[in-house]
């Protein structure tokens, strides 16, 4: 008999150790599907605020330049009406974007997507960005550095230069593995230009 429950007692050790084990391969497994998401959410976000952005303020910029430059990660830019204003004006001024344009969510109508491909035999990631709310500043969007000139410390300057106030961007991020609706992460940016 004290045979019998030794065993049993052994028995119930071994299942809850393989128990859990198996809960903490399978955290570790979601904590890492988690990271590889939020990390093309990372890039997605550098990728938008130094490379995109400041070429959607220039008017020669045409979506089908931006989209052969960049064809490597299938990049897709809905450059309409809706965009621009976004990029100038406050949320009520936003008269060119439909309710699915306007709202938070970073994967339904996308301003910006592309795909980051993994390994050939492994899915990519595709990310989606959205520039959700815009507060207006005096940033010189034109995307040229103006040099003015420069005086001792004696000189009287009659230019007056008024504060500079950055325009500032809410953006919504979204990073998922393809195929799958588990792995994904979605970032919230505030950007200054």
């Amino acid at each position: 008999m004290t045979a019998l429950m030794l065993t049993a007692l052994s028995l119930v050790i071994a299942v809850a150790l393989l128990t859990m084990i198996t809960a903490g391969t399978q955290v570790s497994a979601s904590q890492k599907r988690y990271h590889s998401s939020l990390s093309a959410a990372r890039g997605a976000v550098d990728l938008f605020t130094q490379e995109l952005m400041p070429r959607l303020f220039q008017p020669e910029t045409t979506i089908v330049d931006l989209e052969r430059e960049f064809s490597g990660i299938e990049l897709h830019v809905k450059l309409d009406a809706c965009l621009r204003q976004k990029l100038t004006l406050s949320p009520g001024s936003w008269t060119a974007c439909s309710a699915a344009q306007a709202s938070n969510d970073p994967a339904a109508a996308p301003d910006v997507s592309f795909r980051l491909a993994g390994l050939p035999a492994a899915r990519g990631f595709t990310v989606t960005t959205k520039i959700v709310d815009t507060v207006p500043g005096n940033t010189d969007r034109s995307g040229y550095d103006l040099l003015d000139a420069g005086g001792a410390v004696a000189a009287q300057d009659e230019v007056v230069r008024p504060q500079h106030v950055p325009a500032m961007y809410h953006l919504g991020v979204q990073g998922s593995r393809e195929g799958q609706t588990r792995e994904r992460a979605r970032l919230s940016v505030l950007y200054a230009y």
